[in-house]
């Protein structure tokens, strides 16, 4: 298994969804939300390869944090910022971007989060990375890379000079 750990590495991906993200969802002109922190990072990625007439308005980002189910059990992180959809979401296409799809619990928080401000037409889900471990029935549509990694793994996207992936295992950095 590789993982694609160079900017290169990751724009080549990004360069895969995007040309997969025209084909599935065509001439829709779908909205773009990302997922805090690293789905936003992804999607202005996306937004940047598929150019300004793909989309109907500019990014929207949604921080999940009060729809997570284990909030009461980690606790709240001090400065959380709120969602910022600038645009109605009702009978619209959405195309709802996140840096790694796990367990599915995001995903279901994001949604529940979107169905908040109304009723899509319908939400095609990109992800940079699936990874096993799904705990919920949650599929992506749009799959940068596929990976399986162990229990004790996990994959992280960090923005520090541009995307890269990192995996880590037990607190060490590969």
């Amino acid at each position: 298994m590789t993982i694609p750990s160079t900017q290169a590495d990751v724009q080549a991906l990004l360069n895969n969804m995007a040309a997969e993200i025209r084909l599935c969802l065509g001439d829709r002109q779908p909205l773009l939300i990302g997922i805090h922190t690293g789905g936003v990072w992804v999607a202005e990625q996306l937004a940047i390869l598929l150019g300004t007439d793909f989309f109907d308005a500019s990014l929207g980002t949604l921080n999940i944090a009060y729809y997570r189910d284990d909030f009461t059990r980690i606790g709240m992180h001090p400065q959380v910022s709120p969602s910022d959809l600038p645009f109605a979401v009702d009978d619209r296409h959405l195309l709802l971007v996140d840096d790694v799809l796990h367990s599915g619990r995001t995903i279901r928080a994001a949604l529940n989060e979107i169905f908040d401000y109304g009723r899509p037409a319908s939400v095609t889900l990109a992800v940079l990375v699936e990874r096993n471990g799904r705990e919920l029935p949650i599929q992506a549509d749009i799959i940068g890379q596929s990976i399986n990694l162990t229990k004790d793994q996990q994959i992280k996207l960090s923005n520090d000079d541009g995307l890269k992936l990192e995996l880590k295992t037990m607190g060490a950095t590969k």
